[in-house]
């Protein structure tokens, strides 16, 4: 496999596992409004389109707009403040991140998180580590739309045959597949491997040692 100049990851279920933080913020906001509780498990298939997509999956059908709306500004304010009580980094990577600078190689996040999390948790859990971090921000579209990834790519002045998109979800591969760069799928996120296949996934790790050794060898 060829070098990369740019890894670009996901950041829930590919760098951090932030499932029981965003089980707990869900059913806070859900509790208040008067809603029955979703399951971990759930919440798991929820996520991975942002977090207004999440309220709007796990309350009830039938659920106004308005309603879902107010959750939504209700979920960003409560998840803004206790992101990082559960939430911790998969094994490995934090010294995955140091090996492939180390080996030049930069490395960057996209995520559908909104930004100010996205912001917020890596500069307590990966602080000075990436060197370009994008969420869910007003005037661009979320993943899958390539718009996040383009802004990495032309911030960090890599081409894109010259990265590769890492991630953990159906949403992660159709971003890689929009912005037309190689994707690398993690069997240790929300989905899991024969779930990456059925979505046309064909390059999968399962461990952050596996990504070192891809993107650091030459042909």
């Amino acid at each position: 496999m060829k070098k990369y100049k740019l890894a670009v990851f996901d950041m829930d279920g590919t760098i951090l596992d932030t499932l029981a933080d965003l089980h707990l913020s869900v059913n806070h906001i859900l509790v208040e409004a008067g809603f029955p509780e979703r399951s971990l498990e759930e919440v798991r298939q929820f996520v991975g389109n942002g977090i207004h997509k999440l309220i709007e999956r796990a309350v009830p059908e039938g659920t106004s707009e308005e309603k879902i709306d107010e959750l939504f500004e209700n979920m960003l304010a409560y998840y803004k403040d206790h992101c990082t009580e559960h939430t911790a980094p998969y094994e490995g990577i934090p010294e995955l991140i140091d090996t492939l600078k180390a080996g030049g190689i930069k490395v960057a996040v996209v995520s559908n998180k909104a930004h100010t999390a996205v912001q917020k948790l890596c500069e307590q859990y990966f602080k000075g580590q990436f060197m370009a971090a994008v969420g869910d921000r007003p005037g661009a579209l979320r993943k899958p739309a390539p718009d996040s990834v383009n802004a990495v790519l032309t911030e960090l002045g890599v081409n894109r045959e010259d990265a590769v998109y890492i991630g953990d979800s159906d949403v992660d591969v159709q971003t890689a597949k929009n912005a037309n760069m190689d994707c690398i799928g993690v069997d240790w996120g929300f989905r899991g491997e024969k779930f990456l296949r059925s979505y046309g996934c064909d390059n999968i790790v399962f461990s952050p040692k596996e990504i070192a050794e891809q993107l650091l060898s030459v042909d």
